[in-house]
Parts: structure tokens; sequence; C-alpha cells
């Protein structure tokens, strides 16, 4: 019988794919994007990243009691992630844009979408459904950010201190995968089964949508 994160990886697979065959990604990795384009994407970022915390914490409130082993893996995630925006407005700065400019402007339509689907699954439906957003964005950058980073440094010719967000979650990300496997092969009911893979194959969606904008 395969395991829960087995099912995840095939089940996926298609929306896995459509994702990476996103232009600006393909386009990324050969280091083929304008400083402006990077600029944009560090913005995105800021706007769905500086909400993690708060959804991680609404995940942990919303976990029904006989998920409560979930709260402890929860707080870990959070400890982790506690300041990581600002991390993106440090890049911004280092590639000559406007840190605070990027801190107060309207994200893109598909940014906003992307998060706001990400608050209704906690308090409308399942909140283990954020976990498929975990996986979307932490397997994506295990795979892709160290890559990206060095093809996009080499061809603007940006400092190191413009990628510490792409380069920190590239290792980082690695080991937060293997603790993401161990705890959602601990589901067993169906339903939040249901909901993890239901929400990865959105979150695939909606994410691409984001670098779609960019383009």
């Amino acid at each position: 019988m395969s395991s829960v994160y087995d099912r995840l990886i095939a089940e996926t697979e298609a929306s896995r794919k459509e994702f990476l065959a996103v232009p600006i990604l393909q386009k990324a990795l050969q280091g083929n994007v304008s400083r402006e384009q990077y600029v944009s994407f560090l913005g995105q970022a800021y706007h769905h990243v500086r909400h993690t915390v708060p959804l991680l914490m609404g995940c942990g409130y919303r976990l029904p009691d006989r998920l409560n082993w979930l709260r402890t893996a929860l707080g870990a995630y959070i400890e982790e992630e506690v300041g990581h925006e600002e991390w993106i407005l440090n890049d911004i700065h280092a590639c000559g844009g406007a840190a605070e400019v990027a801190r107060a402007a309207v994200p893109f339509a598909a940014t906003e979408l992307m998060v706001a689907y990400a608050y209704d699954t906690i308090q409308r439906r399942n909140p283990i459904g954020l976990f498929g957003m975990i996986f979307v964005l932490e397997s994506t950058s295990a795979a892709l950010a160290t890559t990206a980073a060095g093809a996009i440094q080499g061809s603007l010719n940006l400092p190191e201190t413009a990628f510490r967000y792409l380069t920190s979650h590239g290792s980082l990300d690695q080991e937060h995968i293997q603790f993401f496997q161990a705890l959602v092969n601990r589901f067993d009911d169906p339903a939040d089964v249901d909901a993890l893979l239901h929400c990865a194959k959105m979150f695939y969606r909606l994410y691409g949508d984001v670098f779609r904008s960019i383009s």
C-alpha cells in the first residue's frame, strides 16, 4: 500500500509538470530573466511569505483534537519561518529596488487569490489542506531555488546578498521536505488525505498563476 507521501507525489504529477512548464520558470533556470522580473518575483514572494506564520497559526487553531500531535510540528514550522519576509525585502534592496515600495504595494491578483484560498481552506474547509500549500512551496523551492539563484546571479551580475531568500530556501527546504514527509505519512483519515491532495493540485495552479503574472 502506498504511503500518503507517495500518493501525493504520484497524484500531483500532472499538476507539477504543468507548473514547471510555466515559461518564466524555464527562463529563470537558464538565467534568462531581467532584473525587473526578478524584483517582481521577490515582491510577490514577500506578499505571500508574510502570511506564512499567520496561516500556520490559524491551521493549528483549527485542528481537531484528534490531530493535537500536529500542533507541535506546526510550532517548529513557525519558528523556522519567522522573519523570512524581511529577508525578501533585503534582497530587493540589494538588487537596487525599493523595498518599502514593495512592502506597501498591492500584490498581483494571482498572489492575492492564492493567499485568500489558503485562508479559506483553513477557515471554511479542512485545515489539513494548508499542507498542500506547504508541499508545493517547499518542494518547488528545494528543486529549483538554488539552481535559479545561481543562473540569475550569473546573468545579471547581482551580489550574493540579493539571493538570500532563494539560496537559503534551496537548502533549508530539502530538510523541510523530509520532515514534511514524516508528518503527512501519519495522516490516517481519508478526508484529511483528500484535502491534502486536492489543495496541493490547487496550489500548483495558483502558484503557477503568480509566475504567469510576472511574465
